[in-house]
C-alpha cells in the first residue's frame, strides 16, 4: 500500500497493490492488521454499495452527530470524488480535495469525520462504489450542501448531473454553522 496525503490535513489515499495475470487481477481491499501497521482506520461498522449511471452526482453530503468517516472505493467504472473541510477552526475550512477513483485502478479514498462528501460518476458505463463507515447512519445528523456551491468552488468535470431531489435541495455552505 501506498499513501497519498494532501495539502488538506485528513484525507488520504491509498493505492493498493494489484496482482495482474492473464485472468485479470486480484487486490486486497481492506485488512486490519496492515491498517493498523500504518495508523490507518480500523473501526468500521457498515459496508455502503452504490450503482449509479453516468452523469449522476451524489453529495454533498456529511454527518455530524453521530460523526462519520467513509473510506470510499470504486469497484467498477469511473469518479470523480470530493472531500471538503468543514471542520470547525480549521485552516482549510471550505476547501476541498478532489481524487479519481476507477474500477480497474484499485485504490480506497479515507475521508474522516468533519468533511462533506460527494462524487460524480464519470464513465458511460457507469460506477460502482463501495465504503466502510466507521458509524451508523443518522438522518437527523446530517447536512447536505448544494454540490455547485460557489463559495467552496468545486470544478466538476460534468455539467449535467442526474441528482436526487434530496441533493438538489442542499444548503449554502455560507449558510452553515459549523458544530
Amino acid at each position: 500500500m501506498e499513501i497519498q496525503r494532501f495539502n488538506i490535513e485528513g484525507p488520504l489515499l491509498i493505492q493498493l497493490k494489484t496482482f495482474h495475470d492473464n485472468r485479470g487481477f486480484f487486490v486486497e481491499r481492506y485488512n486490519e492488521s496492515k491498517f493498523k501497521e500504518l495508523g490507518l482506520p480500523t473501526n468500521f461498522v457498515q459496508d455502503n454499495f452504490s450503482r449509479s449511471q453516468y452523469g449522476v452526482l451524489r453529495g454533498l453530503h456529511c454527518q455530524y452527530n453521530p460523526s462519520m468517516g467513509k473510506l470510499v472505493s470504486c469497484t467498477r467504472g469511473e469518479i470523480f470524488d470530493v472531500a471538503v473541510d468543514i471542520r470547525k477552526g480549521s485552516p482549510t475550512y471550505g476547501k476541498y480535495i478532489s481524487v479519481t477513483l476507477q474500477g480497474d485502478k484499485p485504490a480506497l479514498f479515507w475521508i474522516p469525520s468533519g468533511f462533506a462528501h460527494g462524487f460524480c460518476v464519470t464513465s458511460k458505463e457507469g460506477a460502482d462504489v463501495l465504503y466502510k463507515v466507521d458509524n451508523l447512519w443518522s438522518p437527523n445528523g446530517e447536512v447536505c450542501f448544494l454540490w455547485n456551491d460557489s463559495t467552496i468552488g468545486i470544478q466538476w468535470p460534468i455539467s449535467n448531473v442526474i441528482m436526487s431531489t434530496k441533493d438538489q435541495m442542499g444548503m449554502n455552505f455560507k449558510d452553515y454553522k459549523p458544530v
